[in-house]
């Protein structure tokens, strides 16, 4: 089979296309027959170094949709034929992959494989940021960054079905009107805007939580912006790893400060299931818009690195077998 697979970390260009066996399930794991590959930042991570592979060679991707065509022998969750879609274990850049049979989600029929592949992880990602943080509702106030990426325009969307004021932070006139279109209440561009005194000059107290995908250049700013008790909500570091703070900055207004991860809340099958199954279920009936903001054939694998690292793209992006 074909597979991606990187020998060192670095530029887009260290992955390479190679030809190598199909794996063999064990007794709890399944063989999916990949058709469609989520492309998620956390892939860029670990391809330049900043969240390096524990080995090597190693095939990058950690979301993928397609059909089980192998079961182990004592796999009772899905069974041969059935599409399904997964994240959250790596190895999904190749044609096949070796998957624990208990983190694939039954697709429904009538789904596509590309919808599929990019609604799973960011999908579920949104849900418990929105959900499962803490209780939020119309009294509260949130600040998304990066609004027109995967996850920043599935969480608007979800923050609005409980009606959160919402501010996003977005870099083009055509990402402020995805960001809109997906019930953000203000735009801020951050090339011409502070988003810290545009925040402060609505809301001179505060905002109830912050969802910080970006990390090193919004952290500070992002704290500033927090009202008492507010929720700070790092889940990534596109600009790199935050550096080391003053954590008086924490006390002075008694902020909460969490960093979590979507495997710490699909931690059980029925967890899993629950959070993926209600995300397919919007999607199905068109409560929540998925974004496919660039599908490129498995071959522009680097391609699609440069674009998603470059910041150059808005919504999914998807890699198609």
């Amino acid at each position: 089979m074909k597979a991606v697979r990187i020998h060192s970390t670095g530029g887009p260009e260290v992955m390479k296309i190679e030809e190598i066996p199909i794996p063999k399930p064990t007794s709890t794991e399944v063989l999916i027959e990949i058709k469609s590959i989520g492309v998620n930042y956390t892939d860029v991570s670990s391809r330049k170094g900043t969240n390096p592979p524990e080995y090597y060679p190693w095939i990058p991707g950690r979301e993928a949709a397609g059909v089980v065509v192998e079961v182990g022998d004592d796999v009772t969750e899905v069974k041969i034929g059935d599409n399904v879609a997964y994240a959250m274990i790596t190895g999904a850049y190749a044609e096949y992959a070796t998957v624990p049979a208990w983190l694939t989600v039954p697709i429904p029929d009538a789904m596509p494989y590309d919808i599929a592949s990019a609604i799973l992880l960011q999908g579920m990602t949104a849900h418990f940021l929105a959900n499962s943080i803490t209780s939020l509702n119309n009294a509260d106030t949130a600040l998304v960054h990066a609004g027109a990426g995967g996850v920043g325009l599935l969480l608007i969307q979800m923050l609005k079905m409980l009606d959160v004021y919402t501010y996003t932070t977005i870099s083009t006139s055509e990402k402020s009107d995805l960001a809109i279109a997906a019930g953000a209440d203000l735009t801020i561009n951050y090339l011409k805007e502070d988003f810290e005194t545009s925040i402060k000059k609505y809301n001179p107290d505060g905002i109830t939580i912050v969802y910080d995908a970006i990390g090193q250049t919004t952290f500070k700013k992002g704290l500033n912006v927090l009202k008492r008790r507010g929720y700070m909500v790092l889940y990534g570091t596109a600009s790199g790893t935050n550096p080391d703070f003053d954590r008086n900055l924490l006390r002075e207004k008694s902020i909460y400060l969490t960093c979590p991860m979507l495997g710490d809340f699909t931690s059980t099958r029925d967890e899993l299931l629950n959070r993926a199954n209600t995300v397919l279920e919007w999607v199905q009936n068109d409560l929540l818009s998925i974004r496919l903001g660039l599908t490129l054939p498995f071959s522009e694998v680097s391609e699609a690195h440069r674009q998603l690292e470059g910041r150059m793209t808005t919504g999914k992006v998807i890699l198609t077998i």
